[in-house]
């Protein structure tokens, strides 16, 4: 038997770390990571009385006598509001809209540089969840779509559920439908890589708020067997023993269901309990490292699946998951191998929306992106490479492409267009926003970073 490669921590730790330090030192040098430019040409001050009065009285006449108009003269049909009141902001809990805000300018980076999309950040200074639905209603007009994000659970349920059904454009939350749909895009190609079938597997779903409730539905969507699964919250496996949230089913819906329909066997205990003999784990728990223990690790099943992709830190280190047995491990972060993220999703997924004015996202819709994210992987795929990394831009029109073709299919599209046909519009449109990026670093519109 070959002898494991040695793994030296502390370089693997000063790598890990290092993002952070290179953050500290760079938002403040850009202050800000997005800015509005013009899409227009101004040939001299005449150009003005077209863009502004008294020329953009027609077409606002014309838009009053047929509203769909707006998409075609104004940005709506491109812009995303990118809305989060900061109770819930990457594993760093309830750290409030102003401290959110840099994440939000972030999503709206990755919409343009890798969807071409412009993505609008909005930080509400309210946790009310009516207020929120209200805020986004209100919105609509300006927006041709919405990316809910960082919002605390429960809340977040009941607010992408009301919105989804009274908003005429598409609203999704990216915790949940993103997340869930690159988890399961991972999760194909890691049994591939194993050897082991959907509907076979016993998956231990290691932390229950929003993003893995809905990475559980698109998994049991998918053919993977609930009553084979666990779900773990901060008190324990769920399951129909757990009295404190049938005393709140009302509250925690979601969670309730989810003990009526995973543990069959009605297992008790804790993480440790839930990951024996499990032949996948997906954690999106609480920054580690340690929340998980090699220990744990060592009771899976062979060729164990572990995801872990609580941010900025993994529940337990990539190295030394596989150190305790693991064979494919992922977690969320750019800088391992096999990330897992919902960057590699939501650029795509909405673009592909947008182009045909879609009025939703649907679940269908999310297999259709993850079904085009795991099949673009190819000849590539092995154990540090499930996915596409974000390098890999082609994928997101390909994502698009498919997004669009199911769409139609559902009757939710007013646009029609072929997979080809938005494939190259998808192509067109990521290419430029990517070359325009390049072309102001050329030209020293964005200034050359310092050294970190």
């Amino acid at each position: 038997m070959s002898e494991k490669p040695e793994v030296n921590v502390d370089e693997l730790l000063a790598k890990a770390q290092k993002p952070s330090a290179d953050a500290m030192a760079l938002h403040p040098f850009y202050r800000g990571k997005v800015e509005t430019n013009l899409k227009c040409t101004v040939r001299d001050f005449n150009d003005f009385a077209i863009w502004y009065t008294p020329g953009v009285a027609a077409p606002c006449r014309a838009i009053e006598k047929d509203p769909e108009l707006v998409y075609e003269y104004t940005n709506k049909w491109n812009t995303v509001a990118v809305v989060s009141d900061g109770t819930r902001v990457l594993g760093l809990g309830d750290i409030g809209p102003k401290a959110g805000l840099p994440v939000m300018e972030g999503k709206a980076l990755l919409y343009k540089y890798l969807g071409g999309v412009d993505g609008v950040p909005i930080m509400l200074d309210t946790k009310d969840p009516d207020d929120i639905i209200k805020t986004v209603m209100m919105l609509q007009p300006g927006f041709g779509g919405v990316n809910l994000e960082d919002l605390s659970q429960p809340k977040c349920f009941r607010i992408l559920d009301t919105l989804r059904e009274k908003a005429e454009i598409p609203v999704w939350h990216d915790d949940q439908q993103g997340t869930a749909t690159v988890t399961l895009a991972g999760l194909i190609n890691a049994l591939k890589v194993v050897g082991k079938r959907m509907e076979d597997v016993r998956i231990a779903f290691i932390g229950s708020g929003a993003s893995n409730v809905a990475c559980s539905r698109l998994i049991f969507g998918w053919g993977a067997d609930p009553g084979k699964c666990f779900m773990v919250d901060s008190k324990g496996i769920l399951g129909m023993h757990r009295k404190d949230l049938e005393m709140r089913k009302a509250e925690f819906v979601d969670k309730w269901r989810l003990c009526q329909t995973t543990n069959a066997g009605g297992r008790q205990g804790g993480i440790p309990e839930a990951m024996k003999d499990a032949d996948v784990v997906i954690a999106l728990s609480r920054p580690g490292p340690d929340v998980l223990k090699k220990a744990w690790i060592e009771t899976m099943a062979s060729d164990a699946i572990v995801f872990v992709c609580a941010n900025p830190v993994p529940e337990i280190w990539p190295w030394e998951a596989k150190e305790a047995g693991a064979r494919v491990v992922a977690t969320g972060r750019s800088d391992f191998p096999n990330q897992v993220n919902n960057s590699l999703g939501f650029p795509g997924i909405f673009r592909g929306a947008l182009d045909v004015r879609a009025s939703t996202i649907t679940d269908e819709m999310c297999f259709a992106a993850a079904q085009a994210l795991a099949d673009h992987v190819g000849d590539s795929l092995d154990e540090e490479h499930i996915l596409p990394n974000m390098d890999d831009w082609e994928v997101f029109p390909r994502e698009a492409a498919a997004v669009a073709v199911k769409a139609q299919e559902q009757g939710l599209a007013r646009i029609k267009m072929t997979y080809e046909e938005e494939l190259e519009n998808a192509k067109r449109i990521i290419k430029a926003s990517r070359d325009q990026t390049q072309l102001l670093m050329d030209e020293g519109f964005i200034a050359e970073a310092p050294e970190t």
